[in-house]
Formats: structure tokens, sequence, C-alpha cells
């Protein structure tokens, strides 16, 4: 159970500032008939999404009520909220690095203070190059003054998957000095390890209800709706009530039928999931295996999510050989100093192509390598 049990207006909750805001009149009109079929509802939006993501997310984790989900203008829009909800000038915010740009940029918007824990690159027992987390490390970092760890597992760029063990570490952890933890999964269902339904861990698989976790998610990735923008986020309830007055303010609601979409991809989609990871996966052994052959690239094989993150022997400016390689090659990868200081001499692939397009782009890749003046 939590050591810092949250209780509504308790001083630990939403930042002041939130907690201060005027609730919107119709959306606590609309609250009062949510539940009730003989209602005519002519203000927005349906609770019927919000009813699959529960039975969806307590068929993967533990029981997971409607009371704690909010249904978000997408992944983006929902970090935001949580960080509008939780962030004041001058917070401590630990994030484990590298990891897509906006994980660190918007806890910097609302003036936090940002603190970088690095994975390191590795061999595992095998002497397999893999991407690691060291535990004593983060867990250093996360002293009683920290407000938010921010994690996204699995994860983007390097596809590092945190183990279900670290995860329970992690939470008795934070749970001891009331550390909010922000989880973002949005590539939890796209993994390479287990049975056709599985699911990455996620803190959703051991926390209460009221622990201070905030969970992201997105329906762009495993149902492949990027642009659709339509997330969601899992709360404790006593956060509920500020982020939704957040939403209102922020967008009012995802427009309805994007909703109905998310649905359909929620009660329908599953096969279409597995077909995806199933292609992601050949890709990614794919690659792997044509990278691995050049001597200038070490490849760590991804757990999860959809690139290869991997380094180059002799980058230091990963930008700079980016932009040489879309002028001469006609390649278009990501620096991996876009991910934070952790992710210079890297590059990011995404395998979320054809595999004609990424059998010419090795090729390409391969020939740069050889005949560029790169390291010059």
């Amino acid at each position: 159970m939590s050591e810092f049990p949250l209780q509504a207006g308790h001083p630990a909750l939403a930042r002041e500032a939130v907690r201060d805001l005027r609730f919107s009149a119709i959306r606590d009109v609309a609250n009062a008939g949510i539940g009730r079929d003989d209602i005519l509802p002519f203000w927005f939006g349906e609770p019927a999404l919000r009813e699959a993501l529960t039975h969806s997310l307590s068929r993967l984790h533990q029981p997971v009520s409607a009371e704690r989900i909010v249904v978000t203008s997408s992944g983006v829009s929902a970090l935001m909220l949580t960080a509008q909800a939780l962030y004041s000038s001058g917070d401590r915010v630990v994030v484990v690095t590298p990891v897509w740009p906006n994980l660190v940029e918007i806890p910097r918007i609302l003036g936090a203070q940002v603190e970088e824990v690095a994975l390191e690159l590795r061999p595992d027992e095998q002497g397999i190059a893999r991407w690691h987390l060291s535990l004593e490390t983060l867990l250093h970092a996360l002293t009683p003054d920290c407000r938010v760890l921010v994690i996204n597992s699995p994860n983007n760029p390097s596809g590092w998957v945190m183990p279900a063990a670290q995860q329970a570490q992690i939470l008795a952890h934070c749970r001891r000095h009331g550390i909010w933890i922000v989880s973002d999964e949005v590539y939890s269902r796209i993994v390479y390890e287990g049975p056709p339904d599985r699911c990455a861990p996620s803190f959703l698989d051991i926390a209460d209800p009221n622990d201070r976790l905030v969970v992201i998610n997105s329906f762009s990735k495993s149902w492949l709706m990027t642009g659709w923008r339509l997330g969601w986020v899992v709360a404790p309830p006593a956060l509920m009530h500020e982020l939704g007055k957040l939403i209102e303010y922020n967008s009012s609601c995802a427009p309805g039928f994007v909703q109905k979409a998310g649905l359909v991809a929620v009660n329908q989609g599953e096969a279409l999931r597995q077909e995806t990871v199933a292609r992601f996966q050949a890709s990614r052994d794919y690659l792997y295996q044509r990278l691995g052959s050049l001597a200038e690239v070490e490849v760590p094989g991804p757990q999860g999510a959809m690139y290869l993150f991997f380094r180059v022997h002799g980058l230091n400016d990963s930008l700079t050989f980016c932009k040489a390689l879309v002028a001469e090659a006609g390649v278009g990868l990501a620096p991996g100093s876009a991910f934070g200081e952790a992710g210079e001499g890297c590059l990011r692939w995404c395998i979320a192509s054809a595999s004609e397009k990424l059998e010419q782009g090795a090729e390409r890749f391969s020939r740069f390598l050889r005949h560029s003046a790169w390291r010059t």
C-alpha cells in the first residue's frame, strides 16, 4: 500500500494553480448524468470509450475502473495535461534517457528542473549488446526533493523494456519518498517476446489505485492511428477532478467521431495489432542482422517499440551525420542527440516500413559508411 495516501485536496496532489481553477459548470452537469441511460445528452462526448478501455486494461493488468480513466486528444495532450497538473516552476523532475524529446521538454515548459538518468549500452549475460538501466543510479537520483519520475517503457528510441522486478523496486522507493511516477506506455502492446496477446510489464500490474502514478497511452502505435489524435490517462481518483478541469480548458474533449474510431480499435483491433507486431518483428530481425554485419555498427536488439537505436563507432556528431546521410544517400534517420546526451553517437531507424524500403535503405546506408567522408 502507498505510504503517502492520496486524498482530495491533499497538498501533494495537483499544483495549487490548478486546484484553484473553477470547474466548468457544463462539465459538472454532464458528470451528474454519467451512467444513466435515460438521459438525452446534448452536452458532449460519450462514456463508451472509457468503459471499453476499462475492460481492455483490466484484462491486461489489474482491474482499472472507468473513474480512473480520462480520454484525451492525443498522447501528447495526455502528457501536457499531466504536466500542467503536477509540475510547478522549480520542481525537480528525473527522466530516464535517451527518450523522445517531449518527455524532457514538456516539464521545462512549465519551469521544472530536469535531471537525466541515462540507460547504458553494454553486453548481457550472453555477450549481446543491450540497453540497461542502472537501478542503483536511478534510485540514488530519486531523493525526497524529487517531484516526479518520468519513464518511457517500451522506450523510444532504444526499444528497452523495463523488467517487472525493476518496476516493483522503483514503485516501492517512490512510495517511501512521495514521488510521482509518470509512465509513458504508448508502446506497451508492441513487444517481441511472449504470447500473441502480450503486453510489456506495466506499473498498472502492481500499483494500488491511490498510488502516485499516472500512466499515459495512445491509439497511434498499437492500432496505427497516427494522425487521429487520441490518447488516454490512468490516474488516481483524487487527481481526476483536476485533470477534468484541465481537459475542459485545453480541448474540451476529443472529437466524438475520433472516439468512435477508438472504440472500434479497442473492441475489434486485436487481430490488426498482432499482425502489425509480427510485421515489425520481421523488420526488426532483418535490420538487426543487416546492420549487425557492418563493422562500424554496434546494434542492440530492441525488446519493444518500433525502432533500432544503434551506435556507430567514431560518430560524435549524429546531427551532422544524419544531414549528410540525407544529402548524399537519400536516407533519413533520426540523430541520437535528439533524444538527449545519452543518445549522442547513436542513430534511430524506424522499422515501420515496407521490407523493400528497408532493404534499399540498408544498402544505401552501408554504401555511405564505406565511401562517405563522414569521419573527417
